[in-house]
């Protein structure tokens, strides 16, 4: 019985952690359009997921790590708001193509600008490309689409 508890307890902790944090549920549009997702962990790091059609060809899906402010050189502001910049890595695959459909997937790396209102909306302009392999009718190649496809992107949040 003192075990179960006490992963209840365990369990209860990461739940009021997890909603402690603040997050952002927005769009990106670029070459494409996207859902955007952020997490933040804590004040220095935050996760980043995407859902989008790159071109509006295809589907693909990216998630990165980003650290905000690495170095800790942060942008001097002394309006209402912040402004902060941030750089990640992660992964992304999907498909493409009108004709043949091409698949892919690789690391994909986060580096960008952001605008956080002092009402819940944030801005962003940042450049997120997925470098890896494609492959369509038997054949791998480097996924050279990934380098601009939906890789700068005005992005658009609701900061809760």
């Amino acid at each position: 019985m003192k075990k179960f508890g006490l992963i209840v307890f365990i369990m209860a902790a990461f739940a009021a952690i997890a909603v402690a944090q603040p997050r952002a549920i927005g769009g990106r549009l670029g070459y494409g359009v996207e859902v955007s997702y952020q997490h933040g962990l804590g004040e220095s790091n935050m996760v980043s997921v995407d859902l989008g059609l790159p071109g509006f060809a295809g589907v693909e899906a990216a998630a990165t790590y980003d650290w905000i402010n690495p170095g800790g050189l942060t942008i001097p502001w002394e309006e209402k708001g912040s402004w902060n910049w941030y750089a990640g890595v992660g992964a992304g695959a999907g498909i493409y193509g009108f004709g043949p459909v091409v698949g892919f997937g690789g690391v994909a790396g986060r580096l960008g600008i952001e605008y956080n209102f002092w009402f819940p909306m944030q801005l962003s302009l940042d450049y997120r490309p997925i470098i890896g392999v494609a492959g369509a009718y038997g054949g791998v190649g480097f996924c050279t689409d990934g380098l601009y496809a939906g890789a700068i992107a005005l992005g658009v949040r609701y900061l809760f």
